[in-house]
């Protein structure tokens, strides 16, 4: 059984779903799916992503007009497996058509970009054996690209990451809600604190890059919370 955080970006709430391994993910259609091919590689007993994610992926599947095979979507960030600042984490992307030809997957890509459905849509030479679409929030924090800018009352997936990583590394930020609160504030000034960072408590490009630097890949911690 999973848990499953969905951040609704029409409300700015969390939901909180419980869903077996092959039942649906939340705001998707019966069979485009399901709960164990979002998670993919991650052995996580919570998952987390966004409505607009889950709608984008639906009406992307419907303009395609058949599945759309599904290689990795779901990492949390000490299992590592991406980019430092990658939209994996945040639940937000999907990598997919890993064994589609090459021809099928120019045409998916072509669908994706498009549709106007997605964020980014990353290029052949990027992704050349298979098709990597997100719904990611903008602007990033960084000129580069990556996350936003966190800071007090934030809600969204991005401040699951900050809280998974904070209490990844001992700094204890309490249960993974995705609400920046002061529990959270407290931890992150603490970090920023220890690591000679500027201390207030927003999580701009330099502090992402250091909890990114510090946590991704790092595996799971005894303060690591569920």
């Amino acid at each position: 059984m999973a848990k499953i955080l969905v951040y609704n970006n029409n409300t700015n709430r969390i939901e909180t779903y419980y869903r077996k391994e092959n039942d649906n993910m939340p705001y998707t259609e019966r069979g485009y799916l399901k709960v164990a091919e979002f998670r993919g590689s991650s052995k996580s007993s919570t998952i987390w992503t966004t409505k607009n994610s889950m709608e984008s992926f639906v009406r992307q599947r419907k303009l395609w007009g058949g599945p759309i095979p599904v290689g990795y979507a779901f990492k949390r960030p000490w299992e590592g497996g991406h980019g430092k600042q990658s939209q994996h984490y945040a639940g937000t992307a999907f990598d997919v058509a890993q064994g589609w030809s090459n021809l099928q997957r120019s045409k998916l890509r072509a669908s994706a970009k498009n549709s106007g459905l997605w964020v980014y849509v990353e290029p052949a030479k990027l992704t050349p054996t298979w098709v990597h679409f997100d719904r990611r929030q903008t602007p990033p924090a960084c000129s580069g690209g990556g996350y936003p800018v966190l800071k007090l009352k934030s809600v969204n997936t991005y401040v699951l990451i900050l809280q998974d990583e904070l209490n990844n590394l001992g700094y204890s930020s309490g249960a993974l809600d995705g609400i920046f609160g002061p529990k959270t504030l407290n931890s992150l000034r603490q970090y920023q604190q220890k690591n000679g960072l500027k201390v207030d408590g927003i999580v701009g490009c330099v502090t992402w890059r250091t909890l990114q630097n510090e946590v991704v890949g790092r595996g799971r911690s005894q303060t690591t919370v569920d």
